[in-house]
């Protein structure tokens, strides 16, 4: 099913027969969240061996108490000595306790594991989840940034170490599950599906004043706050596209974006006969990531089920990419390839951390990545450290654009 491996006929299910052990990144996060309500709806299944998050050194420790983690990473020192002082007279539970990039990369490489969930936000997950691959974790991936940065690098680090890439985000997950049981050479195109966020109704002109708080209030999804601006800028399905286009390895061009306001198909296929086969279900990412977790099998996941006589109908509309232009960029970049979707993506994430700031505009941030393009000149066939460069690059850039802006206002 394309470099990434994801192929069911040669799927290794041993380790469905014992109980799972998992690492996570990103464990504070809403995916890392809600792979551990998995984990605690399957404790028979799956046990969590190492944890990594961030600075939400409260939750992490109601983490480790619960499910007793051996190893632990924060984002830094700071973190790390507060949540050392919260475990403080608790030995039952006290694991390892690391911080930075070395820590992350730690929790994903972790001996003791079975599969690294890849949880961490933005291109902050690259590093620990090549650390896993390259340490023979298979992967169930909800950092597609990973893949948008640099996906020939960890598709062919995958293959090379005999790694699944399961596909965590629900699009994805929608993907591979039609995929099941057709032959790759029958596929046509993949249909993307996307909610079309909160602004599907709004013109233009409404766009260009809207505050932070109402590009968060995402109608059907909850999701931490930058892929919920990505979902409103449609950038989030943009980066989509790069994803899929390396899970399955489709040409950009066979990527089509479907607005569904509806959520309910999360993605479909297209054959060469015509044949359209969707996956469909109520918005709740429990489920693709417990596909992901117990794969080849299906866990029964409790939860409400889908009504379709409830629902009555389906919708589907063309993306405007006039109003949306972070989609477009998003193709060309994928498009001009080498180190010009780790630009997209490095430039996306400055300006939609100063649009939560309020420090720019909604459409300022489409502006900022469109300048930071343009300012860049792709090298040919990159390595890691090229695309990491550009990466620090784009993000240099993209705050000069910025601090200029402000000083022009």
């Amino acid at each position: 099913m394309g470099p990434s491996g994801v192929d069911i006929t040669d799927f290794d299910t041993a380790l469905n027969m014992t109980k799972k052990k998992i690492s996570i990144i990103g464990s504070t996060g809403s995916i890392g969240r809600s792979t551990l309500e998995v984990v605690r709806q399957f404790p028979d299944r799956f046990e969590v061996v190492a944890l990594g998050a961030g600075s939400n050194a409260a939750l992490l420790f109601e983490q480790i108490v619960e499910f007793s983690p051996r190893l632990v990473s924060v984002i830094d020192s700071q973190v790390a000595c507060d949540l050392e002082n919260l475990l403080a007279g608790k030995s039952a539970c006290f694991p390892e306790i690391f911080y930075g990039q070395e820590g992350y990369c730690r929790v994903a490489a972790f001996p003791e594991s079975d599969m690294l969930v890849s949880a961490m936000v933005g291109a902050a997950g690259l590093l620990p989840t090549l650390a896993a691959i390259e340490a023979g974790k298979n992967i169930a991936l909800a950092n597609k940034e990973t893949l948008v940065a640099a996906g020939e690098i960890v598709t062919g680090t995958a293959a090379a170490n005999n790694v699944k890439i399961l596909p965590v985000d629900s699009e994805h997950s929608a993907i591979f599950q039609a995929l099941q049981g057709n032959h790759r050479e029958a596929l046509d195109r993949v249909l993307l599906t996307a909610s079309g966020g909160p602004f599907f109704n709004k013109s233009r002109r409404d766009l260009e004043t809207v505050s932070p708080e109402a590009a968060l209030r995402h109608p059907n999804w909850s999701m931490g706050p930058k892929i919920t601006i990505d979902s409103a800028t449609l950038m989030n399905k943009g980066l989509e596209a790069i994803e899929a286009h390396w899970l399955f390895d489709v040409p950009i061009e066979r990527i089509s974006v479907y607005i569904h306001p509806e959520s309910v198909v999360h993605s479909m296929v297209e054959y060469v006969d015509g044949s359209v086969i969707a996956q469909m279900g109520v918005p709740d990412m429990r489920i693709p990531i417990a596909y992901a977790l117990a794969y080849p099998e299906r866990l029964p996941i409790a939860g409400p089920r889908l009504d379709l006589f409830r629902l009555q109908k389906l919708s589907f509309y063309p993306p405007d990419e006039e109003k949306f232009p972070c989609l477009p960029m998003a193709y060309e970049a994928c498009r001009k390839g080498s180190t010009m979707p780790a630009v997209l993506n490095a430039a996306n994430e400055i300006a939609v951390h100063a649009f939560l700031k309020k420090t720019i505009a909604f459409y300022d941030i489409p502006d900022v990545i469109h300048g930071v393009m343009s300012a860049h000149n792709p090298c040919a066939k990159p390595d890691l450290e090229a695309i990491l460069q550009a990466d620090a690059w784009a993000r240099e850039e993209a705050s000069k654009i910025i601090i200029a802006r402000g000083a022009k206002t």
